[in-house]
């Protein structure tokens, strides 16, 4: 005689999900789900709906100037209350984008940001993003561009190792703009006053000469009225 067993829930198999794989099309949920049964894999992206997972990079066209980027973030990060920073990062934009930009900076919620942290992660979209790409032919700029102009960056910023060369993006009106140097050669950033990089010394790797600029920056009125600005919205949110 035989009985009919009941299965409980905990008696269930488990589902096993694959593994992300370059290329494949997701939901951020089903991405991020893959991620995160997957501890070994460092960087992966979703970026319109596909699966980006990068080859091994180079110190010299990715891991020194990325380092480099970094280092000028955080300098500006740290004389600045009411901006955070980061890198490698996963961002839950939108149902289709799950990208982990090489660096970005993004104002608090309290100082009157547009994204904030929920279980660890940033949710919305930073104020401002870096990458290090290649070349023009790179995502960097084309999808993933397409991806951070319709969530909202204000600014982007691309160095393109190879070519030598830097793009810097302005969201006006829905779409980006290069946002030109000044008639210095500086770039000053209109979302983060006293934000400004030379870009000719970045390219040159005069770490020296892009921190000097960035201080003169910092030490200018437009970074202490942003600074003041910054102070009475966080006064306002408690």
């Amino acid at each position: 005689m035989t009985t009919d067993v009941e299965l409980r829930p905990q008696d269930a198999p488990s589902r096993v999900l694959p593994p992300l794989k370059n290329g494949d099309r997701l939901t951020q949920a089903e991405f991020l789900r893959r991620y995160h049964a997957m501890p070994s894999v460092s960087h992966a992206e979703l970026i319109e709906g596909r699966v980006f997972t990068p080859s091994p990079v180079s110190a010299e066209h990715h891991g020194e100037p990325h380092f480099n980027l970094i280092t000028w973030l955080g300098v500006y990060r740290s004389s600045t209350p009411g901006v955070v920073g980061g890198d490698n990062s996963t961002l839950q934009l939108d149902v289709d984008n799950a990208p982990q930009p090489d660096g970005y900076l993004r104002l608090t919620e309290q100082a009157g940001g547009q994204s904030r942290v929920v279980d660890g992660y940033i949710h919305g979209a930073p104020e401002l993003i870096v990458e290090v790409a290649a070349s023009t032919v790179s995502y960097d700029l084309h999808d993933k561009l397409n991806a951070y102009r319709r969530n909202g960056v204000k600014e982007y910023v691309v160095w393109r190792t190879e070519d030598v060369a830097i793009d810097w993006f302005l969201l006006l009106d829905g779409l980006y703009h290069r946002h030109s140097a000044s008639s210095d050669g500086i770039y000053r950033s209109p979302v983060f006053p006293g934000l400004w990089l030379d870009p000719v010394a970045l390219l040159s790797n005069d770490m020296s000469r892009v921190l000097q600029i960035l201080q003169q920056g910092i030490a200018d009125v437009s970074h202490q009225d942003f600074v003041t600005k910054l102070a009475f919205a966080d006064g306002d949110a408690r």
